[in-house]
Protein backbone atom coordinates (compact mmCIF):
# COMPACT_ATOMS: atom_id res chain seq x y z
CA UNK A 1 0.00 0.00 0.00
CA UNK A 2 1.20 3.51 -0.86
CA UNK A 3 2.25 5.63 2.12
CA UNK A 4 -0.35 8.22 3.11
CA UNK A 5 0.80 11.84 3.26
CA UNK A 6 -0.40 14.74 5.34
CA UNK A 7 -1.35 18.23 4.15
CA UNK A 8 2.34 19.18 4.06
CA UNK A 9 3.28 16.25 1.81
CA UNK A 10 5.06 14.45 4.67
CA UNK A 11 4.21 11.02 6.13
CA UNK A 12 0.81 11.06 7.78
CA UNK A 13 1.09 11.03 11.57
CA UNK A 14 -1.26 9.07 13.83
CA UNK A 15 -4.31 10.87 15.14
CA UNK A 16 -5.41 8.71 18.06
CA UNK A 17 -5.20 5.14 19.32
CA UNK A 18 -7.40 5.55 22.41
CA UNK A 19 -10.06 5.48 21.24
CA UNK A 20 -8.95 4.02 17.91
CA UNK A 21 -10.02 6.37 15.18
CA UNK A 22 -10.07 6.58 11.42
CA UNK A 23 -12.07 4.83 8.75
CA UNK A 24 -9.89 1.74 9.28
CA UNK A 25 -9.83 2.16 13.09
CA UNK A 26 -6.05 2.07 12.94
CA UNK A 27 -5.43 5.51 14.44
CA UNK A 28 -4.82 7.26 11.11
CA UNK A 29 -7.06 9.64 9.14
CA UNK A 30 -6.71 7.90 5.80
CA UNK A 31 -9.42 7.09 3.33
CA UNK A 32 -10.49 4.96 0.40
CA UNK A 33 -13.22 5.38 -2.19
CA UNK A 34 -15.72 3.45 -0.05
CA UNK A 35 -15.29 5.96 2.80
CA UNK A 36 -18.24 8.15 1.85
CA UNK A 37 -17.64 10.39 4.87
CA UNK A 38 -14.01 11.01 3.89
CA UNK A 39 -12.61 10.83 7.44
CA UNK A 40 -9.41 12.81 6.78
CA UNK A 41 -9.15 15.53 9.44
CA UNK A 42 -7.63 14.85 12.85
CA UNK A 43 -9.56 17.06 15.26
CA UNK A 44 -9.47 17.62 19.00
CA UNK A 45 -13.19 17.65 19.68
CA UNK A 46 -14.93 20.17 21.89
CA UNK A 47 -18.23 20.03 23.77
CA UNK A 48 -19.62 22.59 21.34
CA UNK A 49 -18.66 20.52 18.31
CA UNK A 50 -19.93 17.26 19.82
CA UNK A 51 -23.32 18.84 20.51
CA UNK A 52 -23.40 20.29 17.00
CA UNK A 53 -22.58 16.93 15.44
CA UNK A 54 -25.30 15.25 17.52
CA UNK A 55 -27.80 17.89 16.35
CA UNK A 56 -26.96 16.86 12.78
CA UNK A 57 -27.66 13.18 13.50
CA UNK A 58 -24.14 11.97 14.34
CA UNK A 59 -23.94 11.44 18.10
CA UNK A 60 -20.26 10.91 18.84
CA UNK A 61 -20.75 11.13 22.62
CA UNK A 62 -22.80 7.99 23.26
CA UNK A 63 -20.81 4.76 23.68
CA UNK A 64 -21.54 1.89 21.28
CA UNK A 65 -19.97 -1.14 23.00
CA UNK A 66 -20.58 -3.65 20.21
CA UNK A 67 -18.48 -1.44 17.90
CA UNK A 68 -15.87 -0.97 20.66
CA UNK A 69 -16.67 2.75 20.63
CA UNK A 70 -16.45 4.38 24.07
CA UNK A 71 -18.03 7.67 23.03
CA UNK A 72 -16.04 10.86 22.75
CA UNK A 73 -15.54 13.58 25.31
CA UNK A 74 -14.08 17.07 24.90
CA UNK A 75 -10.31 16.86 24.37
CA UNK A 76 -10.40 13.52 22.55
CA UNK A 77 -8.77 13.32 19.13
CA UNK A 78 -10.87 11.86 16.31
CA UNK A 79 -10.79 11.58 12.52
CA UNK A 80 -13.63 13.74 11.25
CA UNK A 81 -15.43 13.82 7.94
CA UNK A 82 -14.20 16.80 5.96
CA UNK A 83 -17.76 17.82 5.02
CA UNK A 84 -18.93 17.91 8.67
CA UNK A 85 -15.88 19.92 9.72
CA UNK A 86 -16.43 22.45 6.92
CA UNK A 87 -20.10 22.70 7.88
CA UNK A 88 -19.12 23.25 11.53
CA UNK A 89 -16.53 25.83 10.49
CA UNK A 90 -19.23 27.88 8.75
CA UNK A 91 -21.31 27.71 11.96
CA UNK A 92 -18.36 28.77 14.13
CA UNK A 93 -18.06 25.45 16.00
CA UNK A 94 -15.22 23.69 14.17
CA UNK A 95 -12.66 22.03 16.44
CA UNK A 96 -8.92 22.55 16.26
CA UNK A 97 -6.83 20.27 14.06
CA UNK A 98 -3.63 18.27 14.40
CA UNK A 99 -2.34 19.21 10.95
CA UNK A 100 0.42 16.60 10.76
CA UNK A 101 -2.31 13.96 11.11
CA UNK A 102 -4.68 15.49 8.51
CA UNK A 103 -4.62 13.65 5.17
CA UNK A 104 -3.43 15.53 2.08
CA UNK A 105 -6.83 14.93 0.41
CA UNK A 106 -8.21 17.67 2.68
CA UNK A 107 -6.63 20.14 0.26
CA UNK A 108 -9.11 18.94 -2.38
CA UNK A 109 -11.90 20.44 -0.23
CA UNK A 110 -10.42 23.53 1.40
CA UNK A 111 -7.30 25.66 1.56
CA UNK A 112 -4.15 25.15 3.56
CA UNK A 113 -4.66 28.61 5.06
CA UNK A 114 -8.09 27.66 6.42
CA UNK A 115 -6.76 24.46 7.94
CA UNK A 116 -3.79 26.26 9.46
CA UNK A 117 -6.14 28.77 11.09
CA UNK A 118 -7.39 25.84 13.22
CA UNK A 119 -4.00 24.33 14.09
CA UNK A 120 -3.53 23.07 17.62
Amino acid sequence: MKQSLNIYGKPLQACCFNPKTGYFRDGFCRTIEEDYGTHILCAVVTEEFLRYSASKGNDLMTPIPHWDFPGLKPGDSWCLCISRWLEAEKKGVAPRLNLEACHQDALNYTTLAKLEAYAI
